[in-house]
């Protein structure tokens, strides 16, 4: 049977056509305006096609848009909203008012997840979710940003729970025709392609769009005709399948993203790999330079290195995307002759020196590809600087070039539209305008406490319908009987005290923590006069057994005739889910193994609406916390017995929710409001408001890496890359010299004691061989001594070059004594030269 296809679109009347427009570009999902249109519509459609307007539109009737065309109310709305947009869309934003004059710059972010609305299902968690706020906040301040991506046909599992707490997985199709996204097309209106080698198979991609704001988001889609069915399920689940699929998957996204771009004309200065999983996008850019432009493999990585920014989100082992070799021959040994590289060569790129593992690692690929890294926390990037630190033998720890740009959150996406219209009374339209200005947040103060608590409460009653309707409705699929179906009418309470829990269950993040003393729990949910309330929600990965076994253990605990009034799991969880919750729980409970949670993201949201956060200090919790902004569980502790670790914190939090949280909040004046809880919600809004968030966060990525990777990529790529093969040679030649490189410090230790505000003069004596003292740097590490006698945490002093003495050059440097202590200092030697961006990557060291 021949199937012909052609595609239906929504016959909206002229006075709506606007519509389609708002619809198309993702800049409604943060704008209540726009949201208002559609809901205004039919309330009931919104909500029915999962708030995704396209497919709304597709689902109304003619009677019912042409009646919508005929309220003149109506659409004048359309009209304002829509200026609203064309307004918003040619606005300078940020980067070009106060970077106006980097001509060029261009920056493409990749990542496997993207979670920009609840509309269009290709994220998992936190690390889509990031991706998708990041977007958001490029936008807003005008960024000259790409997203690059895979678009998932069935998206991340949808979770469905058995009675007795079972999570199944189901996988839907996703409708791309129903959806914001676009297909980019070539000059003859035929789908743009592009073709990747899959171990001798020809895949090929075709390219979708999404509109975020002014950010264009392109993803890869490999579900057409050409290709087999194996190639069409590379684009099928997003971390789905086995260790052949997740290669074939990252295959496309790095280096198929590359080539998407180009297609597109596109020709971006600067590359952020947004987790490991698009690392091998560095080996195609690389191979590109090589073929357009000639260049040796070393001349071309010079280029590539200096503009790639890499983000590491994992912060323990085990959770970086590893490959085994015979994996690696199978998909990438083609690129490998294709850059010049002997195979173990190639695979050294990919591989920690110490031969820890023969797996390659494309954590390590990207650490060793980009000169801008980071971690997304202060602890995240000790806590990688410390895991990675083999890549760098010889350098201190502390001197690892993995530095932190901690996570923040796009406020407007989650923040209530009733905490948002206070928002605007109170603050003024610089909320809107300056995110992260601190002198904005600070008119958080001014908000009457009455209006802030009443908006609260109104929110926290929202949230307990939510959970009622989404009850019934899981239950009803379940096969409840119609007592449980008709209890969910009465579950929560919208005046009790609310704690939330929602995320990816693993085993690390502990959902189980409170289940540890059940009836001490019991006590709390079921107490007559100051009780409270839990509203769990999370999914498991389909292959993580021991999460989803906790999961059933919450689902059976809540099944207690004693608490199931006051204790809920939700499935499915979701960002609608998530916004409901961060939006109206008081508390947001989060108890992470320290350290192993990178950021994590959603008690940011919950403060910016009011909730109080009770935490591990762990992630961004350990910057964020102050006695005024929430409760620490610990005192940031890290145990080497995890059953002595959960005892202890598990105790902690009793504690503090017994002792401090549950006393402050029931604690009312006369006129019933809780006064200490709301001067702590505002210190919590107000100062992690202004910090946490991703309008901060992109200016520093801009500022910090963007702009100098940018700045590094032109210059060694101008005049046919005639820096980059200077730099090239120049790294041969020192390397070839390195053996004979030697340092001595002249004399023996400072005599005596020193004081405070003293100085220890230091010379040193370096034999360069071949070298000259401009290809080198000398320096002094200083710091205070351990009782092993080594320093930690130290300081650099750059000696200055003063002359030469036989054959060996001078150097001196001066160390400042600031501080009383055992202070130790060393001396050493790096190749030193004004285009290399990071002069750690790779490494040449040598200590006295």
């Amino acid at each position: 049977m021949k199937i012909r296809e052609f595609h239906v679109h929504p016959n909206l009347p002229p006075e709506l056509g606007p519509l389609q427009e708002i619809a198309m570009n993702l800049w409604y999902s943060w704008n209540w305006e726009a949201v208002q249109l559609f809901i205004r519509l039919s309330p009931d459609l919104w909500e029915k096609s999962y708030q995704n307007p396209v497919l709304m539109l597709g689902s109304l009737s003619q009677e019912e848009l042409e009646e919508a065309a005929r309220d003149d109310s109506f659409v004048a709305n359309v009209k304002r909203v829509h200026q609203h947009l064309a307004d918003y869309l040619k606005a300078p934003g940020w980067f070009r008012e106060v970077h106006g004059g980097e001509e060029g710059c261009k920056i493409a972010y990749f990542s496997a997840e993207f979670g920009i609305d609840e509309g269009l299902p290709i994220y998992s968690g936190g690390l889509g979710v990031l991706s998708g706020d990041t977007l958001k906040s490029a936008s807003d301040l005008g960024l000259p940003l790409v997203g690059v991506g895979l678009l998932y046909q069935k998206g991340y599992f949808r979770q469905v729970l058995s009675l007795d707490g079972w999570q199944q997985e189901l996988y839907p199709d996703n409708d791309w025709y129903n959806m914001p996204v676009t297909i980019e097309r070539d000059g003859e209106g035929k789908s743009l392609r592009i073709e990747v080698d899959m171990a001798g198979e020809k895949v090929r991609a075709r390219i979708w769009r999404v509109q975020i704001g002014r950010i264009p988001l392109y993803l890869l889609d490999t579900n057409v005709e050409e290709n087999s069915p194996r190639g069409r399920e590379i684009t099928g689940t997003l971390y789905g399948g086995d260790r052949e699929m997740r290669i074939r998957q990252e295959i496309m996204l790095g280096i198929g993203g590359v080539r998407a771009l180009r297609a597109l004309n596109l020709a971006p200065t600067v590359f952020h790999m947004n987790e490991g999983h698009s690392a091998f996008l560095a080996l195609e850019r690389i191979r590109a330079h090589m073929e357009e432009h000639g260049v040796s493999f070393a001349e071309a990585r010079e280029q590539v290195v200096a503009s790639n920014v890499f983000t590491t989100h994992t912060p323990v082992p085990a959770g970086n995307e590893q490959f085994a070799t015979e994996l690696m021959r199978k998909y990438l040994s083609k690129v490998a002759e294709k850059i010049g590289l002997p195979w173990q060569e190639f695979l050294g790129m990919g591989q920690l020196a110490s031969g820890k593992t023969p797996d390659f690692g494309l954590t390590v690929l990207a650490l060793r590809s980009a000169a801008h890294t980071n971690g997304v926390s202060r602890l995240h990037a000790e806590t990688s600087r410390k895991m990675w630190k083999d890549l760098w033998p010889g350098l201190p720890e502390s001197e690892v070039p993995i530095h932190s740009i901690t996570n923040g959150i796009h406020t407007r996406s989650w923040l209530s539209h009733e905490m948002g219209d206070l928002f605007t009374r109170y603050l003024g339209p610089r909320f809107v305008e300056k995110p992260a200005d601190h002198s904005v947040w600070e008119r958080v103060e001014t908000i009457p406490p009455v209006e802030l608590w009443r908006t609260h409460e109104g929110r926290r009653e929202r949230l307990v319908f939510f959970v009622r309707d989404r009850l019934k409705t899981q239950l009803t699929r379940q096969g409840a009987g119609a007592s449980m179906v008709q209890a969910a009418e009465e579950v929560l309470n919208p005046e009790v005290l609310t704690i939330g829990f929602s995320r990816r269950f693993a085993t690390y993040k502990r959902a189980g923590l409170l289940f540890r003393q059940p009836e001490r729990l019991v006590r709390l949910l079921d107490s007559q006069e100051r009780p409270v309330q839990i509203v769990f929600a999370g999914k498991a990965h389909p292959q993580d057994t021991p999460a989803k076994e906790i999961i059933k253990s919450v689902i059976q605990f809540a099944s207690d005739p004693r608490v199931r009034h006051r204790l809920v799991f939700l499935e499915d969880y979701d960002i609608n889910v998530g916004r409901y919750l961060v939006q109206g729980v008081d508390v947001w409970l989060n108890t992470p193994r320290r350290p192993q949670e990178a950021s994590g993201t959603s008690g940011m949201k919950a403060a910016a609406n009011g909730g109080l956060n009770v935490s591990i200090l762990d992630g961004w919790w350990s910057e964020g916390y102050a006695p005024d902004t929430g409760w620490a569980i610990g005192s940031g502790e890290v145990y080497k017995n995890a059953e002595e670790q959960d005892q202890f914190e598990c105790e902690a939090l009793y504690n503090l929710l017994e002792n401090e949280i549950i006393p402050l909040f029931y604690e009312r004046d006369k006129g019933g409001l809780p006064r200490g809880w709301i001067d702590m919600m505002k210190s919590s809004m107000r100062k992690l408001g202004a910090t946490f968030n991703t309008a901060r966060m992109v200016e520093e990525y801009a500022e910090r890496f963007y702009l100098p990777a940018h700045r590094a990529g032109v210059r060694l790529a101008k005049e046919g890359f005639a820096s980059a093969k200077e730099l090239s040679a120049w790294r041969s030649r020192v390397a070839a010299e390195w053996s004979r490189v030697s340092i001595r410090v002249d004399g023996a230790k400072p005599a005596g004691d020193l004081l405070v505000g003293s100085r220890v003069a230091v010379t040193v004596r370096a034999s360069l061989g071949a070298l000259s003292a401009g290809d080198i740097a000398v320096e002094v590490y200083y710091g205070m001594l351990d009782t092993a006698g080594e320093v930690r945490n130290g300081e650099i002093v750059r000696a200055r070059h003063e002359g030469r003495e036989g054959k060996e050059e001078i150097f001196r440097a001066e160390i400042p004594c600031q501080v009383s202590g055992r202070f130790g200092f060393a001396a050493r030697i790096l190749p030193r030269n004004p285009d290399i961006v990071n002069p750690l990557t790779p490494l040449l060291l040598t200590w006295e």
